[in-house]
């Protein structure tokens, strides 16, 4: 597995889940947001993935088995609150990735420093709706604080060392907790749980495992490309 097709399938997949949200977002301003974060992790992709091979390729024949990425991002949308505690997970760990890479000399530096600003704004989209959502309505404050509960166990995978990214994995995984944590609090909602209660943890994506609603994602998303091969539009 290189990097870049690690990192290249993150922003490939979540480009797709929240290219989902077109004609459903809860307002018109959202949905020109997410269809803009959308555009943004797809352009990363293109990049990303053009340093492993062919990027329509990649995207639109390989096998399920063959992607790469954490399986956070693969998970369904579910309500709005649903998406914005994914987004809110993603976007912090992407942020402080970034971050670091533009600050080195390796081959992701160019691209991250691209990047950065771009998921800064991701960043902030997703911490200001967690905090109207999270300390607004009981309703609102209920449903982030289960968006937020169903998706922390596919957290832990995030930092779990890539090959070809030489950083601190652990020093980035405590601050990507301390600043989601900081969020969290403020929005009026509790942390969960983290891996050291013992609970079970997912983390199986980069290694090709993936869950049951990424075989349906993949299945929509290639439909097109499988069913009229080598045309041109």
């Amino acid at each position: 597995m290189t990097a870049a097709l690690a990192l290249g399938d993150d922003a490939l997949v979540l480009s797709h889940r929240l290219g989902e949200w077109a004609g459903h977002a809860p307002v018109l301003e959202e949905e020109v947001a997410l269809a803009n974060i959308a555009l943004d992790l797809l352009g990363q992709a293109r990049v990303l993935l053009s340093l492993v091979g062919d990027e329509d390729e990649l995207a639109y024949l390989r096998e399920e088995r063959a992607f790469r990425n954490v399986q956070l991002v693969e998970q369904p949308n579910g309500d709005f609150a649903h998406t914005i505690a994914r987004q809110l997970y993603f976007s912090v760990y992407q942020h402080l990735l970034y971050e670091r890479l533009a600050a080195g000399d390796g081959e992701f530096a160019d691209l991250s420093a691209k990047a950065v600003k771009e998921v800064a704004y991701h960043r902030d989209h997703a911490e200001q709706w967690t905090l109207r959502l999270g300390d607004g309505t009981a309703e609102s404050h209920e449903r982030m604080r289960s968006g937020l509960d169903a998706l922390w166990r596919f957290t832990g995978e995030l930092f779990q060392p890539v090959e070809g990214i030489d950083i601190d994995w652990q020093a980035l995984g405590a601050d990507w907790l301390a600043a989601v944590t900081d969020v969290v609090e403020r929005a009026t909602l509790t942390v969960p749980a983290g891996p050291q209660s013992g609970g079970w943890q997912a983390g199986a994506g980069r290694q090709g495992l993936h869950t049951e609603p990424f075989g349906r994602m993949i299945a929509e998303m290639q439909h097109l490309h499988r069913s009229h091969p080598g045309a041109s539009w």
